[in-house]
């Protein structure tokens, strides 16, 4: 009985510093610098908060875009920024026959490079991918992009880039 209990005993001490030493190295945002880090359509898939925005990003054919080198720094709109547009407005820019606009509207929240917080808030606006500036306002210690989209979540680091999450998708200028 006593070697059995100490056997018993040695496995859930075993398996408790596996699962501890587990959630260390990778379960609270991969601070091992070992382990790989996602890149930012990695990053966004597993969030779980950017469905919208991956099916955006893969039916304007983004996809290798996002994944590649970079560094780019993404204002990535929430499911819940996506919602807030009018009724049939994603259902009809994701039709293929729409993709030009898709990808217009996509590469306005991509600036290249990679821009952490610290320094977004001393600009007043930025060049985005897409060719128009996204003007950048600092209203009482928040971020906010084109007077209406609230930067809510910073810093969000990916293997080529930087994420910062908005709560209001940002439509470029009309050309």
């Amino acid at each position: 009985m006593n070697t059995i209990n100490k056997s018993s005993k040695l496995m859930t001490l075993a398996l408790l510093a596996i699962f501890t030493f587990g959630a260390m190295a990778g379960g609270h945002g991969g601070h091992d610098k070992a382990m790989k880090k996602h890149d930012i359509v990695e990053t966004a898939v597993a969030a779980g908060t950017f469905t919208t925005l991956v099916a955006a990003v893969k039916a304007a054919g983004l996809v290798d875009t996002l994944k590649s080198e970079g560094p780019f720094t993404v204002f990535a709109p929430t499911d819940e920024a996506f919602a807030k547009l009018p009724a049939g407005t994603i259902e009809n820019l994701l039709k293929p026959e729409n993709k030009d606009k898709l990808a217009a509207i996509l590469t306005y929240h991509v600036v290249s490079g990679k821009v952490k917080a610290k320094d977004v808030v001393k600009l007043s606006s930025a060049t985005t991918v897409q060719g128009s500036d996204v003007a950048i306002m600092v209203n009482e210690g928040a971020v906010v992009l084109n007077g209406n989209s609230n930067v809510v979540n910073t810093d969000i680091k990916a293997s080529n880039g930087v994420i910062h999450v908005i709560d209001t998708v940002v439509m470029p200028p009309e050309k």
